[in-house]
Protein backbone atom coordinates (compact mmCIF):
# COMPACT_ATOMS: atom_id res chain seq x y z
CA UNK A 1 0.00 0.00 0.00
CA UNK A 2 1.70 3.22 -1.06
CA UNK A 3 1.53 6.15 1.03
CA UNK A 4 -0.89 8.64 0.55
CA UNK A 5 0.23 12.15 -1.47
CA UNK A 6 -1.54 14.38 1.27
CA UNK A 7 -2.05 17.61 0.79
CA UNK A 8 -2.22 20.36 3.75
CA UNK A 9 -5.40 22.43 2.87
CA UNK A 10 -4.32 25.15 5.14
CA UNK A 11 -1.01 25.92 3.18
CA UNK A 12 0.66 26.80 6.15
CA UNK A 13 4.14 26.76 6.89
CA UNK A 14 5.68 23.91 8.94
CA UNK A 15 6.11 25.21 12.57
CA UNK A 16 6.61 22.71 15.12
CA UNK A 17 6.49 23.69 19.17
CA UNK A 18 9.21 24.83 20.93
CA UNK A 19 8.16 22.65 24.11
CA UNK A 20 6.27 20.15 22.63
CA UNK A 21 6.26 17.70 19.63
CA UNK A 22 2.94 19.28 18.37
CA UNK A 23 3.08 20.83 15.23
CA UNK A 24 1.34 22.31 12.08
CA UNK A 25 -0.38 18.52 11.49
CA UNK A 26 -2.70 19.68 13.57
CA UNK A 27 -3.96 22.67 10.88
CA UNK A 28 -5.27 24.88 14.26
CA UNK A 29 -2.58 25.28 16.35
CA UNK A 30 -1.38 28.59 17.50
CA UNK A 31 1.99 29.41 18.59
CA UNK A 32 2.81 32.61 20.91
CA UNK A 33 5.77 34.85 19.94
CA UNK A 34 8.12 32.16 21.55
CA UNK A 35 7.10 29.71 19.30
CA UNK A 36 5.17 28.14 22.42
CA UNK A 37 1.64 26.26 21.26
CA UNK A 38 -1.17 26.79 23.30
CA UNK A 39 -0.77 22.90 24.26
CA UNK A 40 1.87 24.14 26.41
CA UNK A 41 0.17 26.86 27.47
CA UNK A 42 -2.96 25.24 28.49
CA UNK A 43 -0.99 22.94 30.36
CA UNK A 44 1.44 25.68 32.39
CA UNK A 45 -1.79 27.85 33.01
CA UNK A 46 -5.07 25.66 33.22
CA UNK A 47 -3.31 22.24 34.33
CA UNK A 48 -0.45 22.12 36.46
CA UNK A 49 -1.38 24.94 39.18
CA UNK A 50 -4.69 22.90 40.55
CA UNK A 51 -3.22 19.18 39.49
CA UNK A 52 0.31 19.62 40.72
CA UNK A 53 1.02 15.67 39.53
CA UNK A 54 -1.33 14.37 42.09
CA UNK A 55 1.15 15.62 45.01
CA UNK A 56 -0.54 16.50 48.58
CA UNK A 57 -3.54 14.64 47.12
CA UNK A 58 -3.77 11.55 49.03
CA UNK A 59 -6.14 12.99 51.77
CA UNK A 60 -8.50 14.25 49.27
CA UNK A 61 -8.26 10.82 47.67
CA UNK A 62 -8.55 8.71 51.09
CA UNK A 63 -11.60 10.80 52.35
CA UNK A 64 -13.57 10.57 48.90
CA UNK A 65 -12.49 6.35 49.36
CA UNK A 66 -14.21 6.80 52.85
CA UNK A 67 -17.38 8.61 51.40
CA UNK A 68 -17.80 6.12 48.64
CA UNK A 69 -17.21 3.02 50.85
CA UNK A 70 -19.69 4.10 53.39
CA UNK A 71 -22.24 4.75 50.18
CA UNK A 72 -22.13 1.02 48.70
CA UNK A 73 -21.31 -0.71 52.22
CA UNK A 74 -24.60 -2.95 51.75
CA UNK A 75 -23.66 -3.67 47.62
CA UNK A 76 -21.20 -6.18 46.16
CA UNK A 77 -19.09 -3.28 44.47
CA UNK A 78 -17.87 0.23 45.65
CA UNK A 79 -17.38 1.25 41.75
CA UNK A 80 -16.66 0.04 38.23
CA UNK A 81 -13.72 0.12 36.21
CA UNK A 82 -13.82 0.23 32.58
CA UNK A 83 -10.43 -2.27 31.67
CA UNK A 84 -8.68 -2.56 28.46
CA UNK A 85 -5.25 -4.42 29.68
CA UNK A 86 -3.72 -0.83 29.05
CA UNK A 87 -1.56 1.25 31.55
CA UNK A 88 -3.95 3.94 32.52
CA UNK A 89 -7.23 1.12 33.22
CA UNK A 90 -4.23 -1.02 34.76
CA UNK A 91 -2.77 1.16 37.46
CA UNK A 92 -6.37 3.05 38.12
CA UNK A 93 -7.35 -0.59 39.43
CA UNK A 94 -4.23 -0.61 41.47
CA UNK A 95 -4.61 2.21 43.08
CA UNK A 96 -8.32 2.00 43.33
CA UNK A 97 -7.77 -1.49 45.31
CA UNK A 98 -4.59 -0.96 46.80
CA UNK A 99 -4.70 2.94 47.93
CA UNK A 100 -8.31 3.55 48.34
CA UNK A 101 -9.25 0.16 49.32
CA UNK A 102 -12.41 -0.16 47.55
CA UNK A 103 -14.01 -3.25 46.06
CA UNK A 104 -14.75 -2.46 42.16
CA UNK A 105 -16.25 -4.31 39.36
CA UNK A 106 -13.89 -4.85 36.59
CA UNK A 107 -15.59 -4.40 32.84
CA UNK A 108 -14.35 -5.57 29.88
CA UNK A 109 -15.89 -4.95 26.17
CA UNK A 110 -14.34 -7.45 23.77
CA UNK A 111 -15.24 -5.76 20.41
CA UNK A 112 -13.00 -8.38 18.51
CA UNK A 113 -9.76 -6.97 18.68
CA UNK A 114 -7.71 -7.87 22.15
CA UNK A 115 -4.47 -8.30 21.56
CA UNK A 116 -3.28 -11.74 23.64
CA UNK A 117 -1.45 -9.68 26.02
CA UNK A 118 -3.65 -7.59 26.76
CA UNK A 119 -6.61 -10.73 27.82
CA UNK A 120 -3.44 -11.53 29.43
CA UNK A 121 -2.52 -8.83 31.84
CA UNK A 122 -6.38 -8.10 32.74
CA UNK A 123 -6.31 -12.30 33.95
CA UNK A 124 -3.13 -11.42 35.90
CA UNK A 125 -5.19 -8.31 37.25
CA UNK A 126 -8.16 -10.58 38.35
CA UNK A 127 -5.88 -13.01 39.99
CA UNK A 128 -3.23 -11.25 42.12
CA UNK A 129 -6.44 -8.50 43.32
CA UNK A 130 -9.42 -11.56 43.69
CA UNK A 131 -11.92 -9.00 41.57
CA UNK A 132 -14.69 -10.00 39.68
CA UNK A 133 -14.87 -9.41 35.72
CA UNK A 134 -17.52 -9.39 33.92
CA UNK A 135 -17.14 -9.40 30.02
CA UNK A 136 -19.53 -8.23 27.49
CA UNK A 137 -18.93 -9.40 24.12
CA UNK A 138 -20.03 -7.55 21.33
CA UNK A 139 -22.04 -8.76 18.23
CA UNK A 140 -19.54 -9.18 16.10
CA UNK A 141 -21.02 -9.26 12.40
CA UNK A 142 -22.77 -6.10 14.17
CA UNK A 143 -19.31 -4.57 15.30
CA UNK A 144 -17.38 -5.11 11.90
CA UNK A 145 -20.50 -3.77 9.77
CA UNK A 146 -20.22 -0.41 11.68
CA UNK A 147 -16.39 -0.39 11.17
CA UNK A 148 -16.81 -1.52 7.17
CA UNK A 149 -19.40 1.63 7.51
CA UNK A 150 -16.90 4.14 8.83
CA UNK A 151 -13.91 3.27 6.45
CA UNK A 152 -16.25 3.82 3.46
CA UNK A 153 -17.19 7.26 5.05
CA UNK A 154 -13.60 8.59 4.71
CA UNK A 155 -13.27 10.44 7.67
CA UNK A 156 -10.45 10.46 10.38
CA UNK A 157 -12.53 9.20 13.32
CA UNK A 158 -11.79 5.40 12.33
CA UNK A 159 -11.85 4.29 16.44
CA UNK A 160 -15.80 5.74 17.56
CA UNK A 161 -16.69 2.22 16.81
CA UNK A 162 -14.43 0.92 18.85
CA UNK A 163 -14.83 3.72 21.39
CA UNK A 164 -18.57 3.66 21.12
CA UNK A 165 -18.94 0.02 22.24
CA UNK A 166 -16.55 0.35 25.02
CA UNK A 167 -18.29 3.69 27.17
CA UNK A 168 -21.99 2.50 26.08
CA UNK A 169 -21.89 -1.04 26.78
CA UNK A 170 -20.08 0.19 30.24
CA UNK A 171 -22.73 3.13 31.05
CA UNK A 172 -25.57 1.21 30.30
CA UNK A 173 -24.06 -2.05 32.54
CA UNK A 174 -23.83 0.51 35.22
CA UNK A 175 -27.13 1.95 34.81
CA UNK A 176 -29.14 -1.50 35.11
CA UNK A 177 -26.99 -2.80 38.16
CA UNK A 178 -27.04 0.71 39.81
CA UNK A 179 -23.44 1.45 40.16
CA UNK A 180 -22.86 4.55 41.15
CA UNK A 181 -19.58 4.91 41.02
CA UNK A 182 -17.43 4.94 37.77
CA UNK A 183 -13.57 5.49 37.92
CA UNK A 184 -11.29 5.78 34.86
CA UNK A 185 -7.86 5.22 34.01
CA UNK A 186 -8.06 8.82 31.65
CA UNK A 187 -5.68 11.35 33.65
CA UNK A 188 -3.31 14.53 33.05
CA UNK A 189 -0.06 12.92 33.27
CA UNK A 190 -0.20 10.81 30.47
CA UNK A 191 -2.97 12.57 28.64
CA UNK A 192 -2.64 16.18 29.72
CA UNK A 193 -2.08 17.41 25.91
CA UNK A 194 -5.57 15.71 23.96
CA UNK A 195 -5.40 15.43 20.81
CA UNK A 196 -7.49 17.57 18.77
CA UNK A 197 -10.51 17.10 16.90
CA UNK A 198 -8.91 17.10 13.14
CA UNK A 199 -7.08 14.08 14.44
CA UNK A 200 -10.13 12.14 14.23
CA UNK A 201 -10.62 12.50 18.36
CA UNK A 202 -14.21 14.04 18.34
CA UNK A 203 -15.30 14.94 21.36
CA UNK A 204 -17.74 12.27 22.63
CA UNK A 205 -20.23 9.98 21.53
CA UNK A 206 -22.38 11.72 18.99
CA UNK A 207 -25.32 9.25 18.38
CA UNK A 208 -26.74 11.34 15.09
CA UNK A 209 -22.97 11.55 13.51
CA UNK A 210 -22.94 7.05 13.80
CA UNK A 211 -26.47 6.85 12.83
CA UNK A 212 -26.09 8.79 9.98
CA UNK A 213 -22.95 7.09 8.55
CA UNK A 214 -24.34 3.63 9.26
CA UNK A 215 -26.99 4.90 7.47
CA UNK A 216 -25.61 5.85 4.38
CA UNK A 217 -23.00 2.76 4.32
CA UNK A 218 -24.27 -0.12 6.79
CA UNK A 219 -25.58 -3.21 5.57
CA UNK A 220 -26.43 -5.09 8.84
CA UNK A 221 -29.17 -3.76 11.38
CA UNK A 222 -27.66 -2.29 14.63
CA UNK A 223 -29.71 -4.96 17.25
CA UNK A 224 -28.05 -5.33 20.11
CA UNK A 225 -24.76 -2.75 19.50
CA UNK A 226 -24.75 -0.51 22.40
CA UNK A 227 -25.07 3.33 21.64
CA UNK A 228 -25.19 5.50 24.72
CA UNK A 229 -25.46 9.25 23.18
CA UNK A 230 -23.09 11.74 25.16
CA UNK A 231 -25.60 13.74 26.41
CA UNK A 232 -27.10 10.64 27.86
CA UNK A 233 -24.78 9.22 30.20
CA UNK A 234 -23.09 13.32 30.34
CA UNK A 235 -27.11 14.74 31.81
CA UNK A 236 -29.00 11.93 32.32
CA UNK A 237 -27.20 9.60 33.89
CA UNK A 238 -24.66 12.08 35.98
CA UNK A 239 -26.60 15.24 36.26
CA UNK A 240 -30.39 13.20 37.14
CA UNK A 241 -29.38 10.08 38.19
CA UNK A 242 -26.44 11.15 39.73
CA UNK A 243 -23.71 8.65 38.42
CA UNK A 244 -20.58 9.91 39.15
CA UNK A 245 -17.01 9.52 36.79
CA UNK A 246 -13.52 9.62 39.33
CA UNK A 247 -10.32 10.43 37.82
CA UNK A 248 -7.94 8.18 40.91
CA UNK A 249 -5.34 8.86 38.90
CA UNK A 250 -5.00 12.42 38.98
CA UNK A 251 -4.47 11.91 43.09
CA UNK A 252 -1.45 10.41 43.23
CA UNK A 253 1.85 11.33 42.09
CA UNK A 254 1.44 8.39 38.34
CA UNK A 255 4.48 8.27 36.57
CA UNK A 256 3.84 6.10 33.30
CA UNK A 257 7.66 3.92 33.58
CA UNK A 258 7.56 3.48 37.67
CA UNK A 259 3.75 2.43 37.36
CA UNK A 260 5.07 0.00 34.54
CA UNK A 261 7.40 -1.68 36.35
CA UNK A 262 5.17 -2.09 39.56
CA UNK A 263 2.34 -3.62 37.89
CA UNK A 264 4.99 -5.95 36.39
CA UNK A 265 6.66 -6.75 39.85
CA UNK A 266 3.55 -7.32 41.52
CA UNK A 267 1.55 -9.30 39.17
CA UNK A 268 3.67 -9.96 35.94
CA UNK A 269 1.83 -7.33 33.66
CA UNK A 270 3.62 -6.61 30.44
CA UNK A 271 3.86 -2.95 29.11
CA UNK A 272 3.29 -2.59 25.52
CA UNK A 273 5.03 -0.53 23.34
CA UNK A 274 2.87 2.32 23.05
CA UNK A 275 -0.50 3.76 23.70
CA UNK A 276 -3.49 2.03 22.69
CA UNK A 277 -1.38 -1.18 21.17
CA UNK A 278 -3.64 -2.91 23.48
CA UNK A 279 -6.05 -2.98 20.46
CA UNK A 280 -4.84 -4.71 17.60
CA UNK A 281 -6.82 -2.52 15.61
CA UNK A 282 -5.97 0.73 16.89
CA UNK A 283 -2.43 -0.04 16.50
CA UNK A 284 -3.15 -0.61 13.43
CA UNK A 285 -4.49 2.68 12.48
CA UNK A 286 -2.76 5.42 14.73
CA UNK A 287 0.51 3.69 13.33
CA UNK A 288 -0.30 3.01 10.01
CA UNK A 289 -3.65 4.11 8.46
CA UNK A 290 -3.60 8.11 10.27
CA UNK A 291 0.22 9.75 9.49
CA UNK A 292 0.06 7.84 5.88
CA UNK A 293 -3.89 8.21 4.88
CA UNK A 294 -4.35 11.46 7.09
CA UNK A 295 -0.87 13.59 7.37
CA UNK A 296 -1.05 13.14 11.56
CA UNK A 297 0.31 11.07 14.17
CA UNK A 298 -0.75 10.59 17.34
CA UNK A 299 2.20 9.65 18.70
CA UNK A 300 2.59 13.28 18.69
CA UNK A 301 0.25 14.15 21.56
CA UNK A 302 0.93 10.88 23.58
CA UNK A 303 4.58 12.39 23.84
CA UNK A 304 4.03 15.41 24.10
CA UNK A 305 1.84 14.68 27.42
CA UNK A 306 5.17 13.02 28.84
CA UNK A 307 7.31 15.59 27.96
CA UNK A 308 5.22 18.41 29.54
CA UNK A 309 5.33 16.45 32.37
CA UNK A 310 8.89 15.54 32.18
CA UNK A 311 8.76 12.21 31.98
CA UNK A 312 10.61 12.31 28.36
CA UNK A 313 12.29 14.62 26.94
CA UNK A 314 11.36 16.77 24.11
CA UNK A 315 14.73 15.26 22.05
CA UNK A 316 13.91 11.83 22.51
CA UNK A 317 10.45 12.52 21.72
CA UNK A 318 11.51 13.44 18.48
CA UNK A 319 14.08 10.93 17.76
CA UNK A 320 10.51 8.34 18.46
CA UNK A 321 8.12 10.03 16.34
CA UNK A 322 11.07 10.08 13.68
CA UNK A 323 10.45 6.43 13.38
CA UNK A 324 7.25 4.13 12.85
CA UNK A 325 6.50 1.82 16.11
CA UNK A 326 5.83 -0.94 13.78
CA UNK A 327 8.92 -2.30 11.33
CA UNK A 328 7.33 -2.28 7.44
CA UNK A 329 6.82 -6.28 7.31
CA UNK A 330 4.74 -5.98 10.83
CA UNK A 331 2.70 -3.29 8.78
CA UNK A 332 1.92 -5.05 6.25
CA UNK A 333 1.03 -8.07 8.47
CA UNK A 334 -1.56 -6.53 9.64
CA UNK A 335 -2.87 -4.39 6.91
CA UNK A 336 -3.88 -7.76 5.65
CA UNK A 337 -5.29 -8.68 8.91
CA UNK A 338 -7.63 -6.09 9.27
CA UNK A 339 -8.82 -5.92 5.85
CA UNK A 340 -9.45 -9.49 6.20
CA UNK A 341 -11.30 -9.61 9.19
CA UNK A 342 -13.38 -6.75 8.23
CA UNK A 343 -14.14 -8.44 4.96
CA UNK A 344 -12.03 -6.37 2.93
CA UNK A 345 -9.86 -7.34 -0.53
CA UNK A 346 -6.39 -6.01 -0.36
CA UNK A 347 -7.48 -4.00 -3.14
CA UNK A 348 -10.94 -3.13 -2.18
CA UNK A 349 -8.59 -1.85 1.15
CA UNK A 350 -6.45 -0.07 -1.14
CA UNK A 351 -9.24 1.81 -2.44
CA UNK A 352 -10.12 2.82 0.47
CA UNK A 353 -7.07 4.50 1.40
CA UNK A 354 -6.32 6.00 -1.79
CA UNK A 355 -10.39 8.07 -1.76
CA UNK A 356 -11.00 11.54 -1.30
CA UNK A 357 -10.30 12.09 2.83
CA UNK A 358 -13.85 13.55 4.50
CA UNK A 359 -14.35 14.72 7.56
CA UNK A 360 -17.46 14.93 10.64
CA UNK A 361 -18.75 17.75 8.67
CA UNK A 362 -19.75 16.04 5.53
CA UNK A 363 -22.40 13.83 7.65
CA UNK A 364 -25.24 15.13 9.94
CA UNK A 365 -23.76 15.47 13.73
CA UNK A 366 -24.55 17.57 17.41
CA UNK A 367 -20.72 19.11 17.29
CA UNK A 368 -22.65 22.55 18.01
CA UNK A 369 -24.18 20.83 20.95
CA UNK A 370 -21.04 19.16 21.57
CA UNK A 371 -18.72 22.50 21.25
CA UNK A 372 -20.82 24.63 23.27
CA UNK A 373 -20.82 21.54 26.36
CA UNK A 374 -17.50 21.77 26.47
CA UNK A 375 -17.10 25.67 26.60
CA UNK A 376 -19.01 25.41 29.60
CA UNK A 377 -17.04 22.95 30.76
CA UNK A 378 -14.22 25.06 30.50
CA UNK A 379 -15.90 28.19 31.91
CA UNK A 380 -17.06 26.13 34.94
CA UNK A 381 -13.53 24.81 35.50
CA UNK A 382 -14.44 21.45 35.28
CA UNK A 383 -12.37 20.35 31.90
CA UNK A 384 -8.62 21.86 31.79
CA UNK A 385 -7.27 19.90 28.95
CA UNK A 386 -7.52 22.15 25.69
CA UNK A 387 -10.42 20.42 24.00
CA UNK A 388 -11.54 22.22 20.23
Amino acid sequence: MAVKNIKNSTMRDYKICTKTIMDTSDPNIVFNDLGESEYYTNFIENILPSWNFGQDKSDELLKFAKKVKFENRKKQYDCIIGVSGGLDSSYCTYVTTKIMGLRPLLYHVDAGWNTEQAVSNIEKLVDGLSLDLYTDVINWNEMKDLQRSFFKSQIAEQDAPQDLAFFSSLYKFAHKNNIKYVFTGANFSTECCREPIEWGAYPGIDKRLIIDIHNKFGETKLKTFPIVDIFTYKIYYQRILGMKVFHPLNYVTYLKNDAELLLNAEFGWQPFRHKHHESRFTRFIEDFWFPKKYGFDKRRAHLSSLVLTGQLTREDALKRISKQELDIQTSENEKRYVANKLGFSESEFEELFIQQNRTFRDYKSKRWLIHLGIWLSRICGIEKRLLR
